[in-house]
């Protein structure tokens, strides 16, 4: 089995449920580079993209020395330059975006609700691969995003999982409707969703979904 290598800490609690899913799934050979969840965000929000991901293919290349043999971004966020960076590594790089696109295909889904980051839920990453497989990336209205985005940056990072923000979010779900299916597109998001599903809306789960992929990466 293969060394599979983990830019983690983006953020902790998601690291932790990345690394809880590998271990029940039969890994054994896990390396994890913990980096600066702040410094990520910084860059994001001020769309200094090469930087991020130069900083991203130098972390990568950490993991590599290490001894890994396969890697991935444990976030969605950094995926905004997941492109970018993987034409720079050495190493395979497994994406939690190409990883989702294909469970929604599997399911058959066609029109499909996104929540996580304001960059993710604005971002070209997700509509781009997803269209490609004729899938169409729905983000909620502008206030939703918001609350979303919000929700997420002052409480999810932090571990902090309230059962008002989880009402709140499932009702954006139903007014999201007839969508078939919400991507969790924000590795802490299943923390606060458990359920697969809501309304008959399914939930996809995107830690998990990449956590799949990575196990099937490494054997």
């Amino acid at each position: 089995m293969k060394t599979l290598g983990i830019i983690g800490g983006i953020a902790p609690e998601s690291t932790i449920d990345y690394y809880r899913q590998l271990i029940a799934g039969g890994l054994r050979s896990i390396l994890i580079n913990s980096i600066d969840l702040d410094r990520l965000l910084g860059l994001a929000a001020a769309n200094d993209l090469t930087t991020l991901a130069d900083w991203l293919v130098d972390e990568v290349a950490r993991l590599e020395r290490a001894g890994a043999d396969v890697a991935l971004l444990a976030s969605n966020t950094p995926h905004i330059v997941f492109d970018n960076v993987r034409e720079r590594s050495s190493l395979p790089l497994i994406s939690i975006v190409e990883s989702a696109r294909d469970e929604a295909t599997s399911r058959g889904l066609k029109h499909v609700g996104i929540f996580g980051t304001r960059f993710t839920m604005r971002g070209r990453f997700y509509p781009d691969v997803f269209r490609a497989a004729g899938i169409e990336i729905v983000p909620p209205d502008d206030d939703d995003l918001a609350f979303i985005h919000d929700t997420y940056m002052s409480e999810l990072v932090k571990a902090v999982f309230l059962p008002e923000k989880r009402e709140r979010v499932l009702n954006i779900v139903e007014k999201m409707r007839p969508i078939d299916g919400v991507l969790l597109a924000g590795t802490e998001l299943p923390l606060l969703l458990r359920a697969e599903s809501h309304a008959g809306v399914p939930l996809l789960d995107t830690t998990r979904i990449h956590v799949s992929a990575a196990i099937r990466a490494v054997r």
